[in-house]
Protein backbone atom coordinates (compact mmCIF):
# COMPACT_ATOMS: atom_id res chain seq x y z
CA UNK A 1 0.00 0.00 0.00
CA UNK A 2 0.95 3.48 -1.21
CA UNK A 3 1.20 6.41 1.51
CA UNK A 4 -0.57 9.51 -0.27
CA UNK A 5 1.19 12.01 2.22
CA UNK A 6 -1.06 14.86 0.24
CA UNK A 7 -3.72 13.60 1.29
CA UNK A 8 -2.59 12.39 5.13
CA UNK A 9 -3.06 14.61 8.17
CA UNK A 10 0.34 14.25 9.37
CA UNK A 11 2.21 16.17 6.26
CA UNK A 12 3.69 19.39 6.41
CA UNK A 13 4.13 19.80 2.90
CA UNK A 14 1.72 21.41 0.15
CA UNK A 15 -0.10 19.30 -1.69
CA UNK A 16 1.09 18.37 -4.80
CA UNK A 17 -0.29 15.66 -7.53
CA UNK A 18 1.61 13.17 -8.50
CA UNK A 19 1.11 11.54 -12.08
CA UNK A 20 0.99 7.89 -13.43
CA UNK A 21 2.02 8.35 -17.23
CA UNK A 22 0.29 5.79 -19.72
CA UNK A 23 3.55 3.99 -20.16
CA UNK A 24 3.57 2.79 -16.89
CA UNK A 25 -0.53 2.00 -16.75
CA UNK A 26 0.12 -0.35 -20.10
CA UNK A 27 2.94 -1.95 -18.79
CA UNK A 28 1.67 -3.02 -15.96
CA UNK A 29 -1.88 -4.22 -17.89
CA UNK A 30 1.12 -6.39 -19.94
CA UNK A 31 2.33 -7.80 -17.05
CA UNK A 32 -0.77 -8.84 -15.65
CA UNK A 33 -1.95 -10.65 -19.09
CA UNK A 34 1.89 -11.68 -19.57
CA UNK A 35 1.07 -13.57 -15.96
CA UNK A 36 -2.53 -14.86 -17.00
CA UNK A 37 -1.13 -16.61 -20.19
CA UNK A 38 2.41 -18.33 -18.47
CA UNK A 39 0.01 -19.80 -15.39
CA UNK A 40 -2.90 -20.93 -17.98
CA UNK A 41 0.20 -23.15 -19.94
CA UNK A 42 1.34 -24.24 -16.99
CA UNK A 43 -1.73 -25.40 -15.67
CA UNK A 44 -2.54 -26.95 -18.87
CA UNK A 45 0.87 -28.96 -19.25
CA UNK A 46 0.40 -29.99 -15.76
CA UNK A 47 -2.90 -31.16 -16.52
CA UNK A 48 -1.52 -32.67 -19.50
CA UNK A 49 0.75 -34.88 -17.54
CA UNK A 50 -1.19 -35.73 -14.57
CA UNK A 51 -3.46 -37.07 -17.06
CA UNK A 52 -0.75 -38.97 -19.27
CA UNK A 53 0.65 -40.18 -15.66
CA UNK A 54 -2.93 -41.55 -14.78
CA UNK A 55 -3.36 -43.48 -17.98
CA UNK A 56 0.58 -44.75 -17.97
CA UNK A 57 -0.46 -45.82 -14.82
CA UNK A 58 -4.20 -47.65 -15.84
CA UNK A 59 -2.70 -49.49 -18.84
CA UNK A 60 0.37 -50.76 -16.16
CA UNK A 61 -2.01 -51.70 -13.44
CA UNK A 62 -4.34 -53.89 -15.93
CA UNK A 63 -1.09 -55.63 -17.14
CA UNK A 64 -0.12 -56.39 -13.74
CA UNK A 65 -3.14 -57.49 -12.51
CA UNK A 66 -3.61 -59.65 -16.20
CA UNK A 67 -0.04 -61.34 -15.12
CA UNK A 68 -1.40 -62.20 -11.67
CA UNK A 69 -4.18 -63.66 -13.19
CA UNK A 70 -2.12 -66.11 -15.32
CA UNK A 71 0.08 -66.50 -12.08
CA UNK A 72 -2.78 -68.16 -10.11
CA UNK A 73 -4.33 -70.08 -13.11
CA UNK A 74 -1.22 -71.78 -13.01
CA UNK A 75 -1.50 -72.24 -9.57
CA UNK A 76 -5.37 -73.58 -9.88
CA UNK A 77 -6.28 -70.40 -7.40
CA UNK A 78 -9.47 -69.91 -9.77
CA UNK A 79 -10.96 -67.58 -6.77
CA UNK A 80 -7.86 -65.17 -7.33
CA UNK A 81 -8.21 -65.38 -10.95
CA UNK A 82 -11.28 -64.10 -11.11
CA UNK A 83 -10.44 -61.17 -8.35
CA UNK A 84 -7.63 -59.87 -10.17
CA UNK A 85 -9.28 -60.35 -13.79
CA UNK A 86 -12.24 -58.29 -12.48
CA UNK A 87 -9.59 -55.90 -11.41
CA UNK A 88 -8.22 -55.23 -14.54
CA UNK A 89 -12.21 -54.92 -15.50
CA UNK A 90 -12.36 -52.23 -13.15
CA UNK A 91 -9.70 -50.13 -14.84
CA UNK A 92 -10.56 -50.95 -19.07
CA UNK A 93 -14.49 -52.64 -19.11
CA UNK A 94 -13.28 -54.20 -22.29
CA UNK A 95 -9.67 -55.27 -22.06
CA UNK A 96 -10.31 -58.98 -24.41
CA UNK A 97 -7.62 -60.82 -21.85
CA UNK A 98 -9.40 -60.15 -18.83
CA UNK A 99 -12.30 -60.95 -20.19
CA UNK A 100 -11.45 -64.44 -21.66
CA UNK A 101 -9.41 -65.14 -18.28
CA UNK A 102 -12.69 -64.26 -16.19
CA UNK A 103 -15.06 -66.26 -17.92
CA UNK A 104 -12.69 -69.04 -18.46
CA UNK A 105 -12.43 -69.11 -14.37
CA UNK A 106 -15.68 -68.46 -13.23
CA UNK A 107 -16.83 -71.77 -16.37
CA UNK A 108 -14.08 -73.73 -14.58
CA UNK A 109 -14.68 -73.44 -11.36
CA UNK A 110 -18.43 -74.08 -11.75
CA UNK A 111 -17.71 -77.41 -11.99
CA UNK A 112 -15.25 -77.41 -9.17
CA UNK A 113 -17.96 -77.71 -6.46
CA UNK A 114 -21.63 -78.42 -5.22
CA UNK A 115 -22.77 -74.87 -5.20
CA UNK A 116 -20.80 -72.64 -8.04
CA UNK A 117 -23.63 -73.20 -10.65
CA UNK A 118 -24.01 -69.38 -10.27
CA UNK A 119 -20.34 -68.69 -11.56
CA UNK A 120 -22.03 -69.94 -15.01
CA UNK A 121 -24.49 -66.84 -14.68
CA UNK A 122 -21.98 -64.35 -13.56
CA UNK A 123 -19.44 -65.39 -16.40
CA UNK A 124 -22.46 -64.83 -18.59
CA UNK A 125 -23.00 -61.48 -17.44
CA UNK A 126 -19.29 -60.56 -17.88
CA UNK A 127 -19.29 -61.92 -21.24
CA UNK A 128 -22.18 -60.44 -22.63
CA UNK A 129 -21.82 -56.64 -21.23
CA UNK A 130 -18.78 -56.94 -22.86
CA UNK A 131 -19.80 -58.29 -26.28
CA UNK A 132 -22.61 -55.36 -26.35
CA UNK A 133 -19.77 -52.66 -25.86
CA UNK A 134 -17.16 -54.12 -28.00
CA UNK A 135 -19.23 -56.17 -31.23
CA UNK A 136 -16.10 -56.28 -33.47
CA UNK A 137 -13.82 -57.91 -30.78
CA UNK A 138 -13.08 -61.62 -31.91
CA UNK A 139 -11.73 -62.40 -28.36
CA UNK A 140 -14.50 -60.92 -26.48
CA UNK A 141 -17.37 -62.30 -28.58
CA UNK A 142 -15.21 -65.49 -28.10
CA UNK A 143 -15.56 -65.14 -24.97
CA UNK A 144 -19.17 -64.49 -24.81
CA UNK A 145 -19.97 -67.59 -26.61
CA UNK A 146 -17.72 -69.62 -24.35
CA UNK A 147 -19.89 -68.77 -21.44
CA UNK A 148 -22.99 -68.64 -23.47
CA UNK A 149 -22.59 -72.63 -24.03
CA UNK A 150 -21.77 -73.07 -20.40
CA UNK A 151 -25.05 -71.32 -19.63
CA UNK A 152 -26.49 -74.09 -21.50
CA UNK A 153 -27.28 -71.87 -25.16
CA UNK A 154 -25.43 -74.15 -26.96
CA UNK A 155 -26.94 -72.76 -30.95
CA UNK A 156 -26.34 -69.53 -30.13
CA UNK A 157 -22.90 -69.90 -28.98
CA UNK A 158 -21.89 -71.73 -32.30
CA UNK A 159 -23.58 -69.18 -34.41
CA UNK A 160 -21.28 -66.51 -32.65
CA UNK A 161 -18.09 -68.17 -32.71
CA UNK A 162 -18.85 -69.73 -35.95
CA UNK A 163 -18.95 -66.20 -37.13
CA UNK A 164 -15.63 -65.38 -35.50
CA UNK A 165 -13.67 -68.47 -37.53
CA UNK A 166 -15.06 -67.43 -40.77
CA UNK A 167 -12.56 -64.04 -40.27
CA UNK A 168 -9.89 -65.96 -37.72
CA UNK A 169 -10.01 -69.77 -38.86
CA UNK A 170 -7.09 -70.02 -36.14
CA UNK A 171 -8.72 -68.76 -32.84
CA UNK A 172 -8.50 -71.60 -30.57
CA UNK A 173 -11.13 -69.88 -27.87
CA UNK A 174 -13.79 -69.64 -30.73
CA UNK A 175 -13.06 -73.34 -32.55
CA UNK A 176 -13.05 -74.97 -28.82
CA UNK A 177 -15.75 -73.31 -28.24
CA UNK A 178 -18.02 -74.78 -31.44
CA UNK A 179 -16.33 -78.33 -30.46
CA UNK A 180 -18.66 -77.78 -27.22
CA UNK A 181 -21.86 -76.32 -28.36
CA UNK A 182 -22.04 -78.96 -31.00
CA UNK A 183 -21.41 -82.02 -28.31
CA UNK A 184 -23.95 -80.59 -26.30
CA UNK A 185 -26.65 -81.00 -28.83
CA UNK A 186 -25.31 -84.55 -29.75
CA UNK A 187 -23.66 -84.06 -33.10
CA UNK A 188 -20.56 -85.66 -31.59
CA UNK A 189 -19.01 -86.16 -34.21
CA UNK A 190 -18.52 -82.64 -35.46
CA UNK A 191 -17.31 -81.92 -32.31
CA UNK A 192 -14.68 -84.51 -32.50
CA UNK A 193 -13.08 -82.99 -35.25
CA UNK A 194 -13.42 -78.99 -34.25
CA UNK A 195 -11.76 -80.06 -31.10
CA UNK A 196 -8.82 -82.01 -33.15
CA UNK A 197 -8.35 -78.61 -35.01
CA UNK A 198 -8.45 -76.45 -31.99
CA UNK A 199 -5.61 -78.98 -30.55
CA UNK A 200 -3.94 -78.36 -33.14
CA UNK A 201 -2.93 -74.61 -33.05
CA UNK A 202 -1.38 -75.05 -30.52
CA UNK A 203 -2.24 -71.63 -28.76
CA UNK A 204 -0.19 -72.14 -25.60
CA UNK A 205 -2.75 -69.92 -23.63
CA UNK A 206 -5.94 -72.19 -24.74
CA UNK A 207 -4.21 -75.52 -25.30
CA UNK A 208 -5.62 -76.69 -22.37
CA UNK A 209 -9.23 -75.53 -23.21
CA UNK A 210 -8.92 -77.28 -26.16
CA UNK A 211 -7.61 -80.20 -24.52
CA UNK A 212 -10.53 -80.57 -22.55
CA UNK A 213 -13.13 -79.86 -25.76
CA UNK A 214 -11.66 -83.32 -27.21
CA UNK A 215 -11.25 -85.04 -23.50
CA UNK A 216 -15.45 -84.67 -23.72
CA UNK A 217 -15.79 -85.09 -27.54
CA UNK A 218 -14.21 -88.56 -27.29
CA UNK A 219 -15.95 -89.34 -24.23
CA UNK A 220 -19.39 -88.25 -25.94
CA UNK A 221 -18.05 -91.29 -28.50
CA UNK A 222 -17.76 -93.88 -26.21
CA UNK A 223 -14.00 -93.54 -26.26
CA UNK A 224 -12.98 -93.18 -22.58
CA UNK A 225 -9.83 -94.59 -23.30
CA UNK A 226 -8.91 -91.44 -25.60
CA UNK A 227 -10.91 -89.30 -23.73
CA UNK A 228 -8.35 -90.33 -20.23
CA UNK A 229 -5.55 -89.50 -22.96
CA UNK A 230 -6.83 -86.26 -23.47
CA UNK A 231 -7.23 -85.11 -19.74
CA UNK A 232 -4.06 -86.28 -19.13
CA UNK A 233 -2.26 -84.32 -21.35
CA UNK A 234 -4.34 -81.38 -19.81
CA UNK A 235 -2.98 -82.13 -16.63
CA UNK A 236 0.46 -82.22 -17.63
CA UNK A 237 -0.33 -78.67 -18.74
CA UNK A 238 -1.81 -77.08 -15.33
CA UNK A 239 -2.36 -80.05 -12.86
CA UNK A 240 -3.73 -78.17 -10.04
CA UNK A 241 -7.44 -77.33 -12.04
CA UNK A 242 -10.04 -79.79 -10.08
CA UNK A 243 -12.46 -79.83 -13.03
CA UNK A 244 -9.93 -82.11 -14.96
CA UNK A 245 -9.48 -84.42 -12.24
CA UNK A 246 -13.44 -84.55 -11.86
CA UNK A 247 -13.12 -85.28 -15.53
CA UNK A 248 -10.71 -87.68 -15.21
CA UNK A 249 -12.46 -89.90 -12.36
CA UNK A 250 -15.51 -90.16 -15.03
CA UNK A 251 -13.70 -91.43 -17.62
CA UNK A 252 -12.14 -93.98 -15.36
CA UNK A 253 -15.46 -95.02 -13.77
CA UNK A 254 -16.58 -95.28 -17.16
CA UNK A 255 -13.67 -97.88 -17.77
CA UNK A 256 -14.44 -99.47 -14.19
CA UNK A 257 -11.58 -98.07 -13.35
CA UNK A 258 -12.65 -97.01 -9.66
CA UNK A 259 -8.86 -97.27 -8.19
CA UNK A 260 -8.00 -94.68 -10.49
CA UNK A 261 -10.86 -92.54 -10.06
CA UNK A 262 -10.81 -92.48 -6.19
CA UNK A 263 -6.90 -91.33 -6.81
CA UNK A 264 -8.45 -88.07 -8.98
CA UNK A 265 -11.07 -87.31 -6.58
CA UNK A 266 -8.23 -87.45 -3.79
CA UNK A 267 -6.23 -85.34 -5.89
CA UNK A 268 -9.02 -82.53 -5.67
CA UNK A 269 -9.12 -82.99 -1.94
CA UNK A 270 -5.58 -82.25 -1.57
CA UNK A 271 -5.97 -78.91 -3.83
CA UNK A 272 -9.10 -78.23 -2.00
CA UNK A 273 -9.42 -80.10 0.94
CA UNK A 274 -13.10 -78.54 2.03
CA UNK A 275 -14.11 -79.59 -2.14
CA UNK A 276 -18.08 -81.19 -0.64
CA UNK A 277 -18.26 -82.02 -4.19
CA UNK A 278 -14.99 -84.91 -4.18
CA UNK A 279 -16.26 -86.56 -0.75
CA UNK A 280 -20.17 -87.16 -2.03
CA UNK A 281 -17.95 -88.96 -5.58
CA UNK A 282 -16.21 -90.64 -2.93
CA UNK A 283 -19.18 -91.53 -1.63
CA UNK A 284 -20.78 -93.02 -4.34
CA UNK A 285 -17.90 -95.02 -5.79
CA UNK A 286 -17.89 -96.29 -2.31
CA UNK A 287 -21.37 -97.66 -2.69
CA UNK A 288 -20.21 -99.16 -6.10
CA UNK A 289 -17.64 -100.90 -4.68
CA UNK A 290 -20.04 -102.19 -1.40
CA UNK A 291 -17.73 -100.52 0.92
CA UNK A 292 -20.70 -99.08 2.93
CA UNK A 293 -18.77 -98.22 5.88
CA UNK A 294 -16.40 -96.05 4.08
CA UNK A 295 -19.65 -94.64 1.91
CA UNK A 296 -21.39 -93.58 5.18
CA UNK A 297 -18.11 -91.63 6.36
CA UNK A 298 -17.78 -90.10 3.27
CA UNK A 299 -21.20 -88.91 2.83
CA UNK A 300 -21.52 -88.07 6.86
CA UNK A 301 -19.09 -85.77 6.28
CA UNK A 302 -20.73 -83.92 2.78
CA UNK A 303 -23.86 -83.28 4.99
CA UNK A 304 -21.55 -82.05 7.94
CA UNK A 305 -19.70 -79.15 5.64
CA UNK A 306 -23.15 -78.80 3.29
CA UNK A 307 -25.63 -79.59 5.63
CA UNK A 308 -28.68 -77.70 3.71
CA UNK A 309 -27.33 -79.94 0.55
CA UNK A 310 -30.51 -82.03 -0.26
CA UNK A 311 -28.42 -84.46 -2.00
CA UNK A 312 -25.50 -85.46 0.59
CA UNK A 313 -28.73 -86.45 2.72
CA UNK A 314 -30.04 -88.69 0.17
CA UNK A 315 -26.93 -90.32 -0.47
CA UNK A 316 -26.19 -91.22 3.20
CA UNK A 317 -29.76 -92.05 4.10
CA UNK A 318 -29.25 -94.64 0.88
CA UNK A 319 -26.04 -96.08 2.18
CA UNK A 320 -27.71 -96.54 5.82
CA UNK A 321 -30.57 -97.96 4.02
CA UNK A 322 -28.18 -100.49 2.06
CA UNK A 323 -26.42 -101.45 4.96
CA UNK A 324 -29.41 -102.15 6.87
CA UNK A 325 -30.09 -99.71 9.28
CA UNK A 326 -33.12 -98.40 7.92
CA UNK A 327 -34.21 -96.19 11.63
CA UNK A 328 -31.23 -93.84 10.38
CA UNK A 329 -32.46 -94.61 6.70
CA UNK A 330 -35.46 -93.40 7.06
CA UNK A 331 -34.49 -90.14 9.17
CA UNK A 332 -31.79 -88.86 7.27
CA UNK A 333 -34.16 -89.64 3.57
CA UNK A 334 -36.59 -87.27 5.73
CA UNK A 335 -33.91 -84.57 5.80
CA UNK A 336 -33.51 -84.55 2.06
CA UNK A 337 -37.07 -84.57 1.66
CA UNK A 338 -38.12 -82.00 4.19
CA UNK A 339 -34.61 -79.45 2.85
CA UNK A 340 -36.32 -79.94 -0.49
CA UNK A 341 -39.97 -79.10 0.22
CA UNK A 342 -38.66 -76.10 2.54
CA UNK A 343 -35.98 -74.63 -0.04
CA UNK A 344 -39.21 -74.59 -2.97
CA UNK A 345 -37.20 -77.03 -5.21
CA UNK A 346 -39.56 -77.38 -8.32
CA UNK A 347 -41.66 -80.78 -7.84
CA UNK A 348 -40.35 -81.83 -11.35
CA UNK A 349 -36.71 -81.74 -10.14
CA UNK A 350 -37.00 -83.30 -6.30
CA UNK A 351 -35.04 -86.40 -5.98
CA UNK A 352 -38.04 -88.70 -5.60
CA UNK A 353 -36.08 -91.54 -3.93
CA UNK A 354 -36.15 -89.50 -0.71
CA UNK A 355 -39.69 -90.52 -0.66
CA UNK A 356 -39.74 -93.54 -1.59
CA UNK A 357 -36.76 -94.99 0.09
CA UNK A 358 -38.61 -92.89 3.21
CA UNK A 359 -41.18 -95.20 2.73
CA UNK A 360 -39.73 -98.01 2.57
CA UNK A 361 -37.81 -97.51 5.99
CA UNK A 362 -40.95 -97.12 7.47
CA UNK A 363 -42.87 -99.53 5.94
CA UNK A 364 -39.75 -101.84 7.17
CA UNK A 365 -39.88 -100.53 10.78
CA UNK A 366 -43.54 -100.87 11.04
CA UNK A 367 -43.68 -96.62 10.98
CA UNK A 368 -47.40 -96.63 9.64
CA UNK A 369 -47.82 -92.75 10.59
CA UNK A 370 -44.95 -92.32 8.83
CA UNK A 371 -45.54 -93.97 6.06
CA UNK A 372 -48.98 -92.16 5.29
CA UNK A 373 -47.43 -88.96 6.20
CA UNK A 374 -44.57 -89.62 3.39
CA UNK A 375 -47.36 -91.26 1.38
CA UNK A 376 -49.66 -88.62 1.20
CA UNK A 377 -46.92 -86.22 0.25
CA UNK A 378 -45.75 -88.13 -2.69
CA UNK A 379 -49.22 -88.05 -4.02
CA UNK A 380 -49.86 -84.36 -4.02
CA UNK A 381 -46.55 -83.67 -5.99
CA UNK A 382 -47.57 -86.08 -8.67
CA UNK A 383 -51.03 -84.18 -8.50
CA UNK A 384 -49.01 -80.73 -9.44
CA UNK A 385 -46.56 -82.35 -11.96
CA UNK A 386 -44.63 -85.18 -13.62
CA UNK A 387 -42.24 -87.02 -11.60
CA UNK A 388 -39.95 -89.27 -12.55
CA UNK A 389 -40.16 -93.03 -10.66
CA UNK A 390 -43.63 -94.13 -9.33
CA UNK A 391 -45.06 -95.17 -5.85
CA UNK A 392 -48.19 -96.96 -6.13
CA UNK A 393 -49.37 -99.09 -3.84
CA UNK A 394 -52.97 -101.36 -3.95
CA UNK A 395 -56.60 -99.66 -4.26
CA UNK A 396 -56.43 -100.00 -0.51
CA UNK A 397 -53.59 -98.32 0.05
CA UNK A 398 -50.29 -98.93 1.91
CA UNK A 399 -50.25 -101.65 5.09
CA UNK A 400 -51.02 -99.01 7.20
CA UNK A 401 -54.73 -98.14 8.18
CA UNK A 402 -56.04 -94.25 6.69
CA UNK A 403 -54.27 -94.15 3.21
CA UNK A 404 -56.48 -94.40 0.27
CA UNK A 405 -55.64 -95.48 -2.91
CA UNK A 406 -53.91 -93.09 -5.18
Amino acid sequence: MRIQRHTSRLSFRHPRRRRMGCVSFTFMIGVLVGLGVISWTWLERRLNLTSDANQAASTLNVSDYMRAAREAFALGDLDAVVRAAREALSLNPVAPDAIMMATRALVYRSYTDYDRAVDRQSALQIARDAARAAPDDADIQAAYAFALNAAGQPVEAARIAERILDDKPDHTLARTTVSLAYGSVGSFEIALRESILAVQNNDPDMTIDALRALALAHSDRGSYAEAGRAVEAALRLNDHLPVLYFEQALFNLQLGNTDAATVAYFQVLAIDPDNVKARLRLCEVSSLLREHSAAISYCDQVTTLAPAWSEGWYRLGREYFLAGNFEAAQENLHRCSSLQIMQNVPVSERRFECWYLQGQAAEIRGDCEALVQTYNEYREMVVTAQIEGSWTYPPEGPPCRGVGSP
